[in-house]
C-alpha cells in the first residue's frame, strides 16, 4: 500500500495541513469521504477522532500521525534525530499526542490563521 494520509476533508484547517502535506510528501492524501472499504478497515473503529497514516507496516494516528507525516516533508525532514532521541522519553509521547487534541479541539480558532476550503462534494452537503 502507497502511504497514505487520511484526515478530516469537512475541515478547513485540517484540510490546509493535508494539501501541506501533500505538496511536501510523496504521502497519498486520502479524506474521509473517500475512503475505500479497504482503507477503511485497517483504520480503528472511532477513526473520525483524528488523522491517520497508513502504511503497509503500520497505521499511525492522532499526534503519531502528524509527527510522522512531518518527518516525511522536506522541512522536517532534519528533525528525524531528534524525534528519534525524543521516542526514548514516555513523556514525548504524551505531549505530542496532548498537542495534537489541544490542536483538534481547537481547530476552529486555528482555521483561523491557516484554512484551506475543505473538497466540495455535493453527496455530503
Amino acid at each position: 500500500m502507497e502511504p497514505t494520509f487520511v484526515y478530516d476533508d469537512d475541515c478547513g484547517f485540517c484540510t490546509w495541513w493535508a494539501a501541506q502535506f501533500g505538496r511536501r510528501t510523496d504521502l497519498r492524501i486520502v479524506g474521509f469521504a473517500e475512503l475505500t472499504p479497504a482503507l477503511r478497515d485497517r483504520l480503528p473503529d472511532e477513526y473520525e477522532e483524528c488523522a491517520h497514516l497508513v502504511t503497509d507496516e503500520a497505521v499511525y494516528s492522532c499526534g503519531a500521525a502528524i509527527e510522522q507525516a512531518l518527518l516525511r516533508t522536506d522541512i522536517a525532514s532534519d528533525a528525524r534525530p531528534l524525534v528519534s532521541f525524543l521516542r526514548q522519553f514516555e513523556e514525548y509521547e504524551d505531549l505530542r499526542e496532548r498537542a495534537y487534541r489541544w490542536a483538534a479541539d481547537n481547530r476552529d480558532t486555528l482555521g483561523l490563521v491557516v484554512s484551506k476550503t475543505p473538497p466540495v462534494d455535493d453527496e455530503r452537503r
